[in-house]
Order: structure tokens, then sequence, then C-alpha cells
């Protein structure tokens, strides 16, 4: 069984609001997938997302959501 993470846990593993991490997952640019109302994240998924310059778009929505 993989491991899964809720949208609280990957907000607390990179570090960034849970604002960022639903918008990233919700416009497609976070692997994540929807169960019903709730966002579950394959942690494999997220590290590997991280590895190939996944974190320049973390940054990128951080800032904008400051912005607004």
């Amino acid at each position: 069984m993989r491991d899964l993470l809720t949208l609280s846990e990957v907000s607390s593993f990179l570090k960034v609001p849970k604002s960022t991490i639903y918008k990233l997952a919700r416009e497609r640019r976070l692997p994540g997938h929807k169960v019903g109302k709730h966002w579950r994240f394959v942690r494999e998924e997220i590290e590997s997302w991280v590895q190939s310059a996944g974190i320049d778009e973390v940054s990128a929505a951080a800032t904008s959501a400051k912005q607004s």
C-alpha cells in the first residue's frame, strides 16, 4: 500500500500554506487525487514532484497568493 498524505500533511511537508497546496492540486500542477471532497497525495509522487522542479511552482504559487 502506498503512503497517502492529506492536504494538511503535504502543507507541512512542503512548508507552504494549505491554500497553496489546494490551488496547485486543483490546477493539476501538483500530483493529487480527489476522493469525494478530500484531496489525497501519494508520498512518492510528491517527493518526485519536488525533485523535478515542482518546488519552483510552490514558490511561484506562494508568491502569487501573498500578492492577492
